[in-house]
């Protein structure tokens, strides 16, 4: 069977096949068989104990789940490929029933990208933005007469000249339509302001989206804009936005269009007009494959034209390093940057880049990206391009994160791993004590059935099990520190005598009727102590080794 998409482990996915002990290519005919027999065992209405007719109700509807599903063939293809989770997608319902596991897996992917977005349009979805702007210039651009006139001048000063805050949430209004409103607060060097947005954005159709956004701030005024998304072909999309701003100087308006085109699977190409107080024609190509990311764009603009292109390599790692630079050259002068970014924890992102620009001068930018919230440092440590300032941009923050990942992120990281573990130790042991809960009321329903069956084995000679354990066996050349994890199945096995045969098929055996799993993850083994015509026979058989007996090469020999 194949395993689900998700990579999480479920401990408690019953087996369907093992439960009806039948083959994973079982005929409909084989199913009914297997079918009849649980019911005749588990039914109700045979138990008269009032607990007993509850746990037999329970195991009767989990025989009766496993049969609807089997017997279903489109319900079994989702099954056989995905399991009971596969089971559980929304949508299964409208979905042709003749269709191949290729096509069955397309579907299943795409309905969980469905139940993902359900998902998320049931929250608010904040996504927030904090920049504080540090100007650190006095590290390397002092004068030494400011500093006999200032008291403590020996000392650098660092001062926080601007900072932005941003944040957005999310309301679904309908399915199709959802709410977005935003919030920002900016202040630079003593001057600030803020604005407020409403954004009411409603999907068209499966190819376009259109919105309408109204804005207001103490700057510019008050804002009206409409933006349309439409997918011209497979290939292709068009993005068109138009804008009218109320400012104190009068109308301002402004348009853009942007279209992009898919030239192969991993590059796109973009081409943008902007109208406006900022009018330009932008042009860019953007490959992004498994290892790298490129871009090439150019823009031709009335008060901005530049050239730029940067390159990003992915490292294969678990923590999904980057190591990235760009140079970027126009009318307002030549940046390089250059930095590295690593993911730091599950939800945390954490990266670094150094611009080196003329006439800029020389930044240090700091980003941590925590789920949905972005926290941005830029620190300003000169006007000029000083070697200095470069050296120590470069080198200072890889020693910090260095020390930092040393001695807090590792620490951090491992205790989350430790914390996580227990809990998946807990959560099996508590599908274990639940799994054999069931296996020891099964045992209890089936003993009116064994000791019918053993008579009537008993009365022509056939086939009684002994003894039968299932589980991790040790053997003598195992350490003895090592403990054996069995179970006693012998009454379990003697319920599925039928005709002087048992019948095992392929599947794990933890599914059966009165088993259960006693190691979780280890290899398992059934070992069977069995009489028929009066010899003694003996067999073991691997977890997933279908078994049938009896068997003339499991009899024992009687020593002379």
């Amino acid at each position: 069977m194949a395993a689900s998409l998700d990579d999480d482990v479920e401990f408690n996915n019953q087996d369907y096949y093992s439960l009806l002990n039948v083959r994973k290519e079982a005929t409909l005919e084989e199913l009914k068989a297997s079918y009849r027999r649980l019911c005749m065992l588990y039914h109700p209405d045979k138990h008269r104990d009032p607990e007993l007719k509850i746990q037999a109700e329970q195991l009767f509807n989990q025989v009766h789940q496993a049969f609807e599903v089997l017997s279903d063939p489109h319900a079994r293809s989702i099954y056989d490929l995905f399991g009971k989770k596969g089971l559980e997608v929304e949508g299964w319902e409208v979905v042709e029933r003749k269709r191949t596991p290729a096509e069955i897996r397309e579907e299943y992917e795409r309905l969980q990208r469905e139940r993902e977005e359900r998902k998320l349009q049931q929250r608010t979805n904040p996504k927030g933005t904090i920049s504080v702007g540090v100007d650190a210039t006095d590290l390397f651009d002092r004068y030494d007469e400011d500093f006999e006139e200032t008291p403590g001048g020996g000392f650098p000063h660092l001062e926080i000249n601007k900072m932005h805050i941003s944040q957005s949430i999310e309301a679904p209004l309908t399915n199709s339509d959802t709410a977005v409103l935003s919030g920002s607060l900016s202040t630079h060097n003593g001057n600030g302001g803020g604005n407020i947005n409403m954004t009411v954005r409603r999907l068209t159709s499966a190819k376009g989206w259109g919105e309408v956004e109204f804005g207001a701030g103490d700057i510019l005024g008050p804002l009206i804009g409409l933006k349309v998304f439409r997918n011209v072909t497979q290939r292709c999309f068009l993005t068109a936005q138009c804008g009218l701003q109320f400012s104190p100087r009068g109308l301002r308006p402004s348009c853009s269009l942007m279209t992009a085109r898919h030239l192969d699977q991993n590059t796109m190409g973009y081409l943008q007009w902007r109208w406006g107080p900022t009018s330009a024609m932008t042009t860019s190509v953007v490959r992004d494959t498994k290892s790298s990311h490129f871009t090439l764009a150019v823009q031709l603009g009335v008060l901005h034209s530049y050239l730029m292109m940067s390159y990003q390599y992915k490292f294969q790692d678990e923590d999904q390093t980057k190591v990235k630079g760009s140079v970027k050259t126009g009318w307002f002068g030549t940046v390089l940057e250059y930095g590295a970014e690593r993911k730091i924890s599950r939800h945390s992102v954490l990266s670094a880049t150094v611009s080196v620009g003329v006439p800029q001068g020389v930044t240090l930018k700091i980003k941590l990206a925590r789920a949905s919230q972005t926290y941005l440092f830029p620190v300003h440590l000169t006007d000029q391009v000083l070697p200095s300032a470069v050296f120590y941009a470069t080198v200072g923050p890889l020693l910090l994160y260095m020390a930092v990942h040393k001695f807090v992120i590792i620490p951090y990281t491992r205790a989350q791993k430790e914390e996580e573990l227990e809990l998946q130790r807990k959560s099996s042991a508590t599908d274990i004590a639940k799994k054999k809960q069931e296996a020891e009321s099964a045992v209890l329903l089936m003993q009116e059935s064994v000791r019918r069956i053993i008579e009537a084995e008993e009365s022509k000679m056939g086939l009684i099990i002994l003894n039968a354990w299932y589980g991790k066996f040790v053997s003598d050349t195992s350490q003895k520190q090592e403990k054996a994890k069995v179970i006693d199945v012998t009454m379990p096995l003697q319920c599925l005598v039928k005709d002087s045969k048992l019948i095992l098929t392929e599947t794990s055996k933890a599914g059966l009727p009165g088993f259960y799993d006693p190691c979780v993850g280890e290899e398992k083994a059934l070992k069977l102590l069995y009489q028929f015509r009066g010899v003694m026979h003996q067999v073991i058989s691997a977890d997933n080794e279908a078994l049938r007996i009896p068997k003339q090469s499991h009899r024992i020999e009687s020593e002379s």
